[in-house]
């Protein structure tokens, strides 16, 4: 068993290592997890003690087998909560984070099990991220960012990267939630903003900030 704290450590490594291959930084860590980089330093030189993680001081931090399983079972933990609170709960998309992140540490593997079956055994979470399975499988993403779609195809938007309540709020302002197909009508060379079209319907004109933080797929 490992603290919250712990925990929360190997889950920030693995989030960070999914947006690239590359090691992760201390700094990363820090501005990550909101604490200063001298107190990530420290921790990490404790998980490296417990094999739960590859670390060289100026090299940056990856995780070993045994840290990544860990890391895998608390993502797994957390979407099934999100999941559980969005839909059997009524909780909006931008309000379930803080809380699974309360409830992503219980240690019951059969309750996780239990909660899995009971909602079906989902695959992805209320914003478009795959839940790995009960075995520390994860499928691999093939989305694009809306921002290098150009115009043509039509796509279906499947997720988001930036998962913070007020962009989702926006989004909800906006009409945009998952499923929703995007056609781009247009590029602004200038700033780099679409106009697009939603659902054949609604046009309007998109920042390149919102659109880069939006997952699609295109229509097949």
């Amino acid at each position: 068993m490992y603290s919250f704290t712990e925990e929360n450590y190997l889950k920030a490594v693995y989030k960070l290592n999914e947006r690239s291959s590359e090691s992760v930084s201390t700094n990363a860590i820090a501005e990550l997890l909101h604490t200063k980089a001298a107190s990530v330093t420290d921790m990490l030189q404790k998980l490296s003690t417990k094999k739960l993680l590859k670390y060289e001081k100026y090299k940056g931090v990856s995780l070993t087998d045994k840290g990544k399983r860990i890391a895998l079972d608390i993502v797994r933990k957390h979407r099934l909560w999100e999941v559980f609170l969005h839909e059997k709960l009524g909780f909006g998309w931008d309000e379930v984070h803080d809380m699974a992140e309360q409830l992503e540490h219980i240690q019951s593997e059969l309750l996780v099990n239990k909660l899995d079956d009971f909602l079906g055994n989902p695959t992805h979470d209320p914003h478009g991220d795959p839940i790995p399975t009960r075995q520390g499988e994860l499928k691999k993403s093939n989305l694009i960012l809306l921002n290098t779609v150009k115009p043509g195809p039509i796509v279906i938007m499947l997720g988001v990267v930036d998962h913070s309540p007020v962009f989702l709020k926006h989004l909800d302002k906006l009409g945009i939630t998952l499923g929703i197909e995007i056609e781009v009508l247009e590029v602004n060379d200038y700033d780099g903003s679409l106009h697009v079209q939603l659902n054949h319907k609604k046009q309007m004109d998109m920042s390149k900030d919102v659109a880069r933080n939006i997952l699609v797929s295109e229509k097949v």
